[in-house]
């Protein structure tokens, strides 16, 4: 009597617990992850005159326009000219980040067809990215604060903090707008060039607050960037320790849009591989 084979069957639909399943298998690429961010960073600079020096270039160049057109505006702000920078580095690490890792997943689609890899790698690469990216940028910071009379603190290594949460909110809200941007391509759109400008001239980068009228400033508690940039600025630029309110603010903000993010996306990986 011979025994009848049974033909494995997986039903993704069936699965419990993706978003587990998808942070193991995404941990078991780490190395594909570091892969990913040492192309994107080489890449990115092995044709270019300056090379690396264009992730400095950028910062300094929007800094000295800012400066020149607003720095008679808002004159009450000491060194001015950092005070800007010191928005503009948590800025461009937020929207470069979240665009770069949207689009990975949402262009991605052709390549997850092809081969199997956890399809928030790719995202994960382009926070990475990211961080590299913002860690060059400091030094023209340190240059300019340097050249207005400013000098790093004891608390300066604790920048590292807010560059940590908001990178975990950074890749929330990419996977989130990624997984929404697959069925509604427009949302991308409209997030890459309307709601990040948006967003930017809503958040005090180039103006202090006490410029803003109450009704305005009691509305920033709900602006996300608002939190993240005080408590890098408090670091950074003040020379402060963080208040404990405005951390627990931040850590909340960055660890509640990762984990809506991380769950969103994995109950969607199919779809996306398919859809996009």
């Amino acid at each position: 009597m011979t025994e009848e084979l049974e033909t494995p069957f997986y039903d993704s639909a069936q699965q419990k617990n993706v978003w587990l399943t998808e942070l193991i298998e995404t941990l078991k690429y780490k190395d594909l992850i570091l892969h990913l961010i040492r192309r994107d960073i080489t890449s990115r600079y092995k044709r270019s005159i300056l090379g690396v020096a264009w992730t400095m270039i950028n910062p300094l160049g929007m800094m000295v326009i800012l400066t020149i057109i607003f720095s008679q505006v808002f004159n009450s702000v000491d060194g001015y000219a950092s005070y800007i920078l010191s928005g503009l580095l948590m800025w461009n690490f937020f929207s470069q980040s979240t665009v770069a890792g949207i689009q990975s997943i949402v262009w991605g689609g052709d390549l997850f067809r092809r081969i199997y890899v956890p399809r928030s790698l790719f995202a994960i690469s382009a926070i990475g990215t990211g961080i590299v990216n913002f860690l060059i940028s400091l030094i023209p910071y340190l240059i300019v604060t340097m050249i207005d009379g400013y000098y790093p603190t004891i608390h300066f290594p604790f920048i590292l903090i807010p560059l940590v949460l908001l990178s975990f909110f950074s890749l929330g809200l990419a996977l989130i707008i990624a997984s929404l941007g697959v069925r509604f391509p427009d949302i991308v759109e409209v997030y890459n060039n309307i709601g990040l400008t948006a967003w930017m001239y809503l958040t005090p980068i180039i103006y202090p607050l006490d410029v803003l009228p109450d009704w305005l400033l009691s509305l920033m508690k709900f602006n996300p960037m608002f939190h993240f940039i005080k408590l890098f600025r408090d670091a950074l630029y003040f020379g402060e320790p963080f208040y404990p309110q405005l951390l627990a603010i931040c850590t909340g903000l960055a660890l509640g849009t990762f984990l809506l993010g991380w769950i969103i996306f994995s109950r969607m990986t199919d779809e996306i591989a398919y859809h996009s």
